[in-house]
């Protein structure tokens, strides 16, 4: 008798808290009962949660339903578990729903239910569908959404149940079966057809090449140069020769944008993502942080580009904050009640100038201040060491001449590039798939133990590493990325072996990082 009474007296919904991209279930329990009137929330809540009580009483009001006068106990379960954001709402109300006898009893059951109110009773959009559809989906459950955000739930499987109302009248009408609601058909963003292109690009052939070398394999990018050279216009153009992104590529980054709220209408595309944050960003912007530890700019670019136009304006600390990430691919967010790890593994291309004047480099100038060399390297100071090193290329961009901005525009753009960084990649996955590795492996992101079994370098670039180390003081990593990237190069000529050609072109990519370093 007790436990039949316990379970008409406690309504349970399934509801998700995230901690990253991982959506942990979340049991709501609601509990009515006699005595005074309060509308009691317990179990972690945040402000955000614990306003929920004023829209959910707003909400029933507005579709025709008061709040029994009774003592009202919601409990959001496990209550050690800190529970933030507004996704809250729906299920705490439809739990209330099913308390009173407004819906049946089991209608909820199965479904994993997330959905903030408006006081009107509609539905409004969340953060976080696509984790939660793909959490609520391998236990076995179903999804109530919001209808905006039933596009971005209809892609974690076809056989998988979404409800996705636009108001709560809508959602009881469904449960009832007085009113059958379409399942949400899963959004794809329209391809971008105005991608800047490189055939855009007059001169800076070698820089060119370099973004070609970069996007091959993967490789972090540094641009010095002068201002109006061409930097950001040459990084502005490398998603157009980025291959997509793999179907395991897309989920992940999918994930981390919905759980940002970035995924708008729900669309999803196979675009790498470019994330372009101005100079002034903090730490928390770029890292990832808060009071609700959200990911920041790298995760955001996490299978993508992260760019950093005018690098050394940055703050150091949050440069410096970048250079783990760059080793692991990951970034682990802690504060005192909160522990977040969002994937950040992205490639860097940065620009800078010269130096504060910005012409150090240009044929006849000289600084007002003090000497071209002296103003370069208290510039080029802010940067440190080891941020750097992780720098595969970095090549100086020339200032453009007149006699390279009347030329006719290059025959060859971003297709015939593209087509080349597409059979690398190609190539790599391949190479690292035979080796046990997953499937987006690059050249850049490959064990450093692996590279030295597929670069093989015979006694002639054995000695030219050797010297070369040597000469520019390489570290360790500065090793390893030399040969990454000789690697890739020779990917892009279609060579299985790296020859001592590759190895000396990679090297001159990498001579500009020692001499910046004496310069400071």
């Amino acid at each position: 008798m007790f436990g039949l009474l316990e379970r008409v007296m406690v309504v349970r919904v399934a509801t998700v808290a995230f901690e990253g991209i991982d959506a942990k279930p979340v049991d709501v329990q609601v509990h009515l009962s006699g005595g005074s009137v309060v509308f009691g929330l317990v179990g972690l809540a945040d402000k955000a949660v614990g306003e929920s009580r004023e829209r959910v009483h707003a909400a029933l009001n507005a579709s025709g339903l008061a709040l029994p006068a009774k003592r009202i106990t919601v409990n959001l379960a496990p209550a050690d578990m800190p529970k933030e954001g507004s996704h809250y709402d729906l299920p705490i109300a439809l739990g209330i729903m099913a308390a009173i006898g407004a819906i049946p009893s089991d209608a909820l059951e199965g479904f994993t239910v997330l959905g903030e109110l408006a006081l009107d009773g509609t539905l409004t959009p969340v953060a976080g569908v696509l984790p939660a559809a793909v959490a609520a989906n391998m236990r076995g459950h179903g999804l109530i959404c919001p209808a905006a955000c039933g596009p971005e739930a209809a892609w974690a499987s076809g056989d998988m149940e979404v409800i996705a109302p636009t108001s709560l009248i809508q959602l009881v009408n469904h449960l009832k079966g007085t009113q059958v609601l379409a399942r949400p058909v899963p959004a794809v963003r329209a391809a971008a057809r105005d991608l800047p292109d490189l055939a855009d690009v007059k001169g800076q052939e070698s820089a060119k090449r370099a973004l070609e070398i970069a996007a091959a394999g993967g490789h972090n990018l540094l641009m010095n140069g002068p201002p109006g050279a061409g930097k950001s216009m040459l990084a502005e153009r490398l998603p157009s020769i980025l291959p997509p992104l793999t179907p395991r590529e897309l989920l992940e980054v999918s994930m981390i944008h919905s759980v940002a709220g970035q995924l708008a209408g729900g669309e999803l595309t196979d675009r790498r993502p470019f994330r372009a944050p101005h100079h002034s960003a903090s730490m928390p912007a770029l890292v990832g942080g808060g009071t609700q530890a959200r990911p920041g700019e790298i995760s955001l670019a996490h299978n993508g580009v992260l760019f950093l136009d005018e690098l050394p304006e940055f703050q150091s600390q949050a440069l410096d904050g970048l250079r783990q990430p760059l080793e692991t691919g990951e970034v682990a967010i802690v504060r005192a009640n909160h522990r977040a790890i969002y994937p950040a593994r992205f490639q860097l291309v940065a620009a800078m100038n010269p130096c504060r004047c910005g012409y150090a480099l240009s044929p006849g100038f000289a600084c007002k201040r003090q000497p071209n060399e002296r103003c370069a390297a208290q510039y080029q100071a802010r940067l440190s060491g080891p941020l750097l090193d992780r720098f595969d290329l970095q090549i100086e961009v020339p200032a453009l001449t007149a006699a390279d901005l009347v030329l006719p525009p290059p025959t060859e753009g971003s297709r015939e590039v593209a087509a080349r960084v597409a059979a690398a990649r190609e190539s790599q996955r391949v190479r690292y798939l035979a080796l046990g590795r997953a499937e987006g492996t690059t050249n850049a992101s490959a064990p450093a133990k692996l590279v030295e079994g597929v670069v093989n370098l015979d006694a002639s670039g054995t000695a030219l590493i050797r010297e070369a180390s040597e000469r520019f003081a390489l570290s360790a990593r500065g090793f390893h990325r030399v040969l990454k990237l000789a690697r890739t190069i020779a990917d892009l000529e279609g060579s299985e072996s790296v020859s001592r050609r590759h190895l000396a072109e990679a090297l001159s990519y990498r001579s500009g990082l020692a001499g910046m370093r004496r310069a400071a």
